[in-house]
């Protein structure tokens, strides 16, 4: 692996960021495709930045290395950020909507894209086993801290559902997960692969209106997270085996004073 420039890239990064913030969108793409080259792991997010400009095609996932480093950096006030500032009550939407279907009782959680434990706070006494799982090593501290977790492990939630397990889980969470993956299809089989027949899966997906996605199953938005169609979420869990118990609207969090529009999905698992 060849060692980064730091000095070179934050440089690099920075003209990008100011010419994009500037509006010269032309320039701004130049220049975050110099910060690929000086960075091909992409910590800083360029690939996505160049899609929600509407100067590349949108990558089929967020840089492990860029949500690594961006979640790392705001471990310690995430919470704060996350749900005081930007008003993030996705896991509390998940508890209420499980306890509204009555369904249960639950014996093992996975918390995919576990961030700080603000799902497995939430779930605490519905479920008395819990995993959670990120790639953030700062987050996994945090959560770990807080001792909500049986077991805890820092790693890419794709590559970790690849692994043989003994026993698989009858709750699966992903909440705040989707908005940095595009493609869902191998994330969908993989959680099919891990979770008990008849066990609920809880997710949350940001979205865009129909005539700005168009006929894209998935694009990158103008804050960066990925957005997916209504349809493509819906088609996906049925072909791994999923029904819809429910999928509702819901405003994901706030952005620059914005409701962000999303959904809240609980499906349960069918296939033999």
């Amino acid at each position: 692996m060849t060692k980064l420039d730091n000095e070179a890239l934050a440089e690099a990064y920075n003209r990008a960021l100011d010419l994009e913030k500037a509006g010269k969108f032309d320039e701004a793409a130049e220049a975050y495709k110099a910060v690929l080259e000086l960075d091909p792991e992409d910590h800083g997010g360029a690939a996505v930045r160049l899609a929600s400009m509407g100067k590349g095609n949108a990558p089929v996932k967020a840089p492990d290395a860029y949500v690594s480093t961006l979640f790392d950096q705001h471990a310690e006030v995430f919470d704060m950020v996350l749900v005081d500032q930007l008003g993030y009550s996705v896991p509390l939407m998940v508890r209420d909507k499980i306890e509204k279907l009555e369904l249960g009782p639950f014996k093992r959680l996975l918390d995919l894209g576990c961030g700080t434990g603000l799902s497995a706070e939430a779930l605490h006494d519905l479920v008395p086993h819990k995993t959670g799982v990120d790639i953030a090593e700062g987050m996994v501290e945090v959560a770990d801290e807080k001792e909500v977790y049986d077991d805890l492990y820092v790693g890419e939630v794709v590559e970790f559902l690849k692994v043989e397990e003994e026993e698989r889980w009858d709750l699966i969470a992903a909440t705040d997960v989707l908005p940095y993956m595009g493609e869902l299809e191998e994330f969908f089989a993989g959680v099919a692969d891990n979770i008990e027949a008849n066990g609920i899966f809880a997710f949350s997906s940001e979205t865009l209106p129909a005539d700005v996605l168009g006929e894209q199953n998935f694009m990158v938005g103008k804050y960066h997270r990925f957005a997916h169609a209504e349809s493509y979420v819906r088609s996906l869990l049925k072909k791994s085996g999923f029904t819809i118990l429910e999928l509702s609207p819901i405003t994901v969090r706030l952005e620059q004073g914005e409701p962000v529009p999303g959904h809240l999905v609980i499906a349960a698992y069918k296939k033999s």
